[in-house]
């Protein structure tokens, strides 16, 4: 049966998350929480559905707002039906696109949403490397200087020169702008020629896991052919083994950025996971 999910379901939910990670391939877009009470605030804001049968809750799924539409958590599913309940999840989608996100190795999970018609629109590689392998060509080149900061302007303008899909922040106010680099767990390594910045690392740690992700990499295009990319990422690496509790660096690339994959690959960062993202148009009819 498939229903929507209760405060009683919080357990069975719980356990389907931890299956999951005890595989890779299992990896879905899914709740960050671990911890049932900060789980049940997590999933009161979406629509949540559950797949039960008498051993209990088998499969979760869960829709709630992203970008111009919504996002998919999940299916995850342990024994249960991934087509019922994404069929049963797209009668919620009011004709909006739903994007979905999935390990590259998850193919029951990558059949079931194809079947539902969701198409792939591209992958996410990530790589990882010892923070110590990165930093120690970390220095500031001759003619250039480093900071930690940005103005929100020259922050907006290398988003827009690097033509990076993610708008979202170029609608930042300067308030949120403010805040995000406020967060403890966030840093930027800028570089600058004179007055002009010529490109940006920003990192996000995640001390649990002693990693550090470089969440986005720009170089001005007028500068790329120069290093400047091995020269953030050396930098970056340098900012976070401030931390001690800091041990690898994670960065990522989409399929079709060959030039970044051969930058990762020549600096000595392995490949670890593949995500694949996916979108339900929201033409089409659930």
């Amino acid at each position: 049966m498939i229903r929507s999910m209760q405060a009683t379901d919080i357990p069975d939910v719980l356990a389907l998350l931890h299956w999951m990670d005890a595989a890779p391939e299992r990896e879905v877009f899914a709740p960050d929480s671990r911890d049932p009470r900060e789980l049940h605030l997590e999933c009161e804001d979406g629509l949540c559905l559950v797949e039960e049968d008498d051993d209990g809750v088998r499969a979760y799924c869960a829709l709630s707002p992203f970008r111009d539409g919504l996002v998919l958590e999940g299916p995850i599913s342990d024994g249960g039906s991934l087509s019922a309940l994404l069929n049963r999840a797209a009668q919620h989608t009011e004709g909006q696109p739903v994007y979905a996100f999935t390990a590259r190795d998850n193919l029951p999970v990558r059949s079931a949403l194809e079947a539902a018609g969701f198409a792939p629109l591209h992958s996410t590689a990530f790589y990882s490397a010892p923070l110590g392998q990165i930093s120690r060509s970390a220095r500031v080149p001759e003619g250039l200087r480093a900071t930690s900061t940005l103005p929100i302007a020259e922050y907006r303008a290398l988003y827009r020169a690097a033509e990076d899909a993610w708008a979202g922040r170029l609608d930042w106010t300067p308030e949120q702008y403010a805040a995000h680099f406020a967060d403890d767990t966030v840093r930027l390594v800028a570089l600058w020629r004179g007055d002009h910045p010529v490109g940006f690392a920003e990192l996000e740690f995640s001390p649990d896991d002693a990693r550090a992700d470089v969440t986005y990499l720009a170089v001005h295009p007028a500068e790329r052919g120069q290093g400047l990319g091995r020269v953030l990422l050396a930098l970056a690496a340098a900012e976070a083994q401030t931390h001690p509790e800091l041990r690898t660096l994670r960065v990522r690339a989409h399929d079709h950025l060959r030039s970044a994959r051969a930058l990762y690959a020549h600096m000595g960062f392995t490949h670890c996971r593949s995500i694949v993202t996916y979108l339900l148009d929201g033409e089409e009819e659930a």
